[in-house]
């Protein structure tokens, strides 16, 4: 079925009330999920309550965290988020860190302690649409990349995202995984019932697995084997994504405090936080241009590159942002689809929350 945003918005919210979070921090985190899944990043929004679940159920989440800063400077802050979900107090650092650059020219702001926090482009987007440029990157929690020429996982997705406001045209907008594929997006082609690309994920010898069931298998139950470094493998690059994922996790984890997960779960106890971190640096155009130069300048190069002969004339170059822009567009009017095998699940968690299930069709849904 596809779902009104707003219905999307509510039942996150409900759902993580439910488990006992403050009504503010569930809007907040509830409006960031459902934007997330707004832009076509399916595999980070309203899915990730299954993950979310377990991790409560666990004892892991704080649901009732307040985030504190621990270090405060004219351009730089550290935040600890208190063991909760990472999207409030990533929407408050990034935040943070663009009133530090409206001030200095820049702003870096770091968060320890935190959990899952969505997608990493929901933060570089919030600093464009301030007219800073937004630099995001966070460690992770989960062991899945196999280094290049490795049999066993020992980093995890480490994404980077970055946009960069424009003027006639949307931001720039970059959001990756440093692996080929997310663990979420393995998760996603599972839940529709269909067979991964092949070069997504190996097994312990290096071949690859196209079955999204047993994929989730490795990625979730077994020790060897794991999501491949962007570029799939060596001949193609694979130890640049590898650098990539190690980039990403010095700058969020090592430089904020976050844990390394494979040192990490070695002493953690069940019940204990991820210690994530997350790391969030705004730029000021103006500290280097004049007002509006570098969106003109950005506006021209984002011209050129959407008038390049394309390949295939059904399918014309974009730039990053382009599509999430469209499925935005898109969603806003028909609805966020929700497969079956996910509503499923939707419904079992509600059922065990003890709070209404409230996704309609929008088809279905009676007019106002």
């Amino acid at each position: 079925m596809n779902v009104d945003a707003d219905l999307v918005r509510q039942q996150i919210a409900a759902i993580l009330q439910g488990w006992g979070m403050a009504a503010p921090g569930a809007a907040a985190t509830a409006a960031l999920m459902a934007e997330t899944d707004l832009l076509g990043v399916d595999s980070h929004g309203i899915s990730m309550l299954m993950m979310y679940e377990a991790m409560h159920e666990a004892g892991q989440l704080k649901l009732d965290a307040e985030p504190r800063i621990v270090r405060d400077a004219p351009c730089t802050a550290l935040i600890d988020a208190g063991a909760g979900l990472g999207h409030a107090v990533s929407a408050m650092a990034m935040n943070l860190a663009v009133d530090k650059a409206a001030v200095c020219g820049l702003g870096l702001v770091g968060v320890r302690n935190s959990h899952h926090f969505g997608a990493a482009g929901l933060y570089s987007r919030l600093a464009a649409a301030r007219g800073m440029i937004g630099f995001v990157t966070s460690s992770t929690r989960m062991i899945t990349m196999v280094p290049t020429g490795g049999a066993m996982p020992v980093l995890g997705t480490n994404p980077i995202a970055f946009a960069a406001p424009a003027g006639r045209h949307a931001p720039f907008s970059l959001d990756m995984a440093t692996t080929t594929a997310a663990v979420n997006k393995v998760k996603v082609y599972d839940l529709k019932n269909r067979p991964l690309p092949e070069g997504w994920v190996v097994d312990g010898k290096g071949t690859a697995v196209t079955d999204a069931a047993e994929a989730m298998k490795i990625l979730f139950s077994r020790e060897e084997g794991g999501l491949t470094p962007l570029g799939g493998k060596a001949e193609l690059g694979s130890h640049k994504g590898y650098g990539l994922g190690m980039l990403v996790h010095i700058l969020a984890g090592t430089l904020m405090g976050g844990s390394f997960s494979p040192i990490h779960q070695r002493t953690k106890k069940p019940a204990d936080g991820d210690n994530i971190g997350h790391f969030f640096l705004a730029i000021d155009p103006k500290s280097f241009r004049d007002e509006g130069d570098f969106e003109d300048d950005l506006d021209a190069v984002i011209d050129v590159l959407r008038a390049t002969p394309p390949a295939d004339p059904a399918q014309p170059v974009q730039v990053a942002g382009d599509p999430e822009e469209a499925n935005r567009a898109e969603r806003l009017l028909a609805g966020i689809p929700i497969p079956p095998k996910l509503e499923e699940h939707l419904r079992a968690i509600c059922a065990r929350v003890g709070v209404p299930f409230l996704l309609v069709d929008k088809a279905a849904a009676p007019r106002a």
